[in-house]
């Protein structure tokens, strides 16, 4: 992988990781009323929050209210996103098969079907109240033929 498209990359994964926490923090916020500052895993979110915020609060002006900066920050992280997902964009457009899909067996796999023991697959949608029912992908057949196993 190039030097570029891993930074780009790595720093668009922090991104969405800091806005993911701002997310999940607002939605404490809104769940847990009054009593949110004692709530653990708000405290948890805030500090992790806490540097995101506090740059944005040095970088915003001061008409701006103490308690709109996590929002702030929220768009100005989105804004970032967008600016780095472009980015990736072009740095893969740039030269041909640069940024070639993943070809492992969990991309590639029939949506809808989780793997399960080898040679069979669980699909989430034919489950029957505690127990999956397994079944076995038959090689050269459509997914629509795909029988039951023995149990």
């Amino acid at each position: 992988m190039d030097t570029e498209l891993l930074i780009v990359t790595v720093v668009k994964a922090l991104v969405e990781l800091a806005g993911f926490f701002l997310l999940g923090q607002g939605l404490l916020y809104l769940l847990a009323g009054k009593k949110r500052e004692q709530n653990l895993a708000y405290q948890i979110l805030c500090v992790l929050t806490g540097p995101v915020t506090s740059l944005t609060r040095r970088i915003t002006p001061k008409a701006v209210v103490d308690r709109h900066i996590p929002l702030v920050a929220f768009l100005i992280l989105f804004w970032i996103w967008v600016l780095l997902s472009w980015a990736k964009g072009q740095i893969c457009s740039a030269v041909e098969n640069r940024c070639e899909p993943d070809a492992s067996p969990a991309a590639t796999a029939e949506p809808g079907v989780v793997s399960g023991v080898a040679g069979q697959a669980v699909s989430p949608y034919n489950s029957r109240s505690v127990s999956a029912r397994w079944i076995v992908a038959r090689p050269g057949r459509p997914s629509s033929s795909v029988g039951r196993a023995a149990d």
